[in-house]
């Protein structure tokens, strides 16, 4: 492919208008938006107005008069289209970690009698901290077992409790099948949680059409609700009535402004929240998450897919004499929206690529990141970076100290 055909892609594309709602710096290639989504334009003046507005001149009566104490739910319900939920089976609150304590408290609780918490090797680690933080508590026989991704379907038996699984893989972007893997659950007798740190916004939902039972995830990456936005409860509407949480605080009360001593939870998903929310990251993610209006979500991972794919097969064709092998499955439709690309050097590399404006990400041991948020990535924005990645490793513009010292965060 040449970069007119990329180039002619692009005009036919049907989200290249989604592209001017976003402030990208002039020329950068921005591949990390796995990581962090890039600023919506309607973002920094909502944030604006709630900070020089809502904050600074109607400070306490905001709480009511500009909607903050009802902010979750309405961005909920947002997201809620996004992931394929219906309107009060999401709400806002909290990290990603805190919500999974939530969600699997709730579903070991839910499944007492069976000890067994299953995940697999390609989860996110910090999921894996979370259940072995929770099984060390409890301290009454309950476990994680992990295993290997592919072998998940198989593991899930009558002793397992809780599927504790992320939709795709924070490396090779391989995706679970959230269908075959929740029908297997329940003929077992257990219950899952769905990680969609890294689906959300660029895979289509299908929570309710599989029948999930919790998930959760993250609005920083391609929901782009900017740095330490707060993440996202699903609860199934059969369950939300049926379960409580370890953690539980004043905003998932029944009557949080009655004050009174005793705990009584809310009704459905609200009784997920804990403390008070982040009122200034709600308000950017209110704003960000305007930016799926109409957008239809198949369509969207359709075209992720094909860019994808564009990326592997240019870069092993321009790159592969140079050490690039893609990792993970080619399988497309059994990924997500993130090719990792394998070379001996993957931190310098993708230094002396970020130094020429083409963003991505390293994980360990050699793994360079590259994610393709379908909203603003163009076809030329794929060619282009296989020209620069080619061009740092053919003339070996990696090879210099200041690339090769590892900052704080990769």
């Amino acid at each position: 492919m040449s970069r007119k055909d990329a180039i002619a892609l692009d005009r036919k594309d049907p989200f290249a208008k989604k592209r001017k709602e976003f402030s990208i710096p002039k020329g950068m290639i921005y591949l990390d938006g796995n990581s962090l989504g890039v600023l919506p334009k309607a973002a920094g003046p909502r944030v604006k107005h709630a900070v020089e507005v809502e904050w600074g001149r109607d400070l306490i009566t905001s709480w009511n008069k500009n909607g903050w104490w009802n902010l979750p739910r309405k961005v909920g319900d947002k997201i809620a289209k996004v992931i394929g939920a219906v309107p009060g089976s999401v709400i806002v609150a909290d990290t990603i970690s805190v919500n999974l304590f939530k969600v699997l408290s709730a579903a070991v609780q839910k499944r007492h009698e069976r000890k067994i918490i299953l995940s697999d090797s390609g989860n996110f680690p910090s999921d894996l901290y979370v259940a072995q933080g929770l099984t060390q508590f409890m301290a009454d026989g309950h476990y994680l077992k992990v295993v290997e991704p592919e072998d998940v379907l198989g593991a899930i038996t009558e002793e397992v409790g809780v599927v504790m699984v992320t939709e795709v893989d924070y490396r090779s972007a391989r995706r679970h099948d959230m269908k075959a893997i929740t029908d297997k659950a329940h003929a077992k007798g257990a219950l899952v949680v769905w990680d969609l740190a890294h689906s959300a916004g660029a895979v289509a939902g299908r929570l309710m059409e599989v029948d999930a039972d919790f998930a959760i995830g993250c609005t920083y990456k391609y929901l782009n609700g900017g740095p330490g936005a707060p993440a996202f409860v699903f609860v199934h509407p059969r369950l939300q009535n049926e379960v409580m949480p370890a953690l539980v605080g004043w905003w998932g009360h029944a009557r949080p402004f009655a004050f009174s001593e005793a705990y009584a939870p809310a009704p459905g998903v609200t009784r997920f929240q804990c403390g008070t929310q982040p009122m200034l990251n709600l308000v950017a993610l209110d704003a960000a998450m305007d930016v799926y209006k109409g957008v239809n979500m198949e369509r969207l991972h359709g075209k992720g897919k094909k860019l994808c794919a564009l990326f592997a097969k240019l870069a092993e064709e321009r790159c592969g004499k140079f050490g690039i092998s893609v990792h993970g499955e080619q399988n497309w439709d059994g990924r997500g929206s993130h090719v990792c690309l394998a070379h001996d050097e993957a931190y310098a590399v993708m230094q002396a690529l970020i130094s020429r404006k083409v963003v991505g990400d390293f994980r360990a041991p050699n793994l360079m990141r590259f994610g393709f948020t379908p909203l603003y990535v163009s076809y030329a924005d794929v060619y282009d970076a296989v020209e620069h990645l080619h061009e740092v490793l053919s003339k070996k513009l990696w090879n210099k100290s200041k690339f090769k010292a590892k900052a704080a965060v990769t």
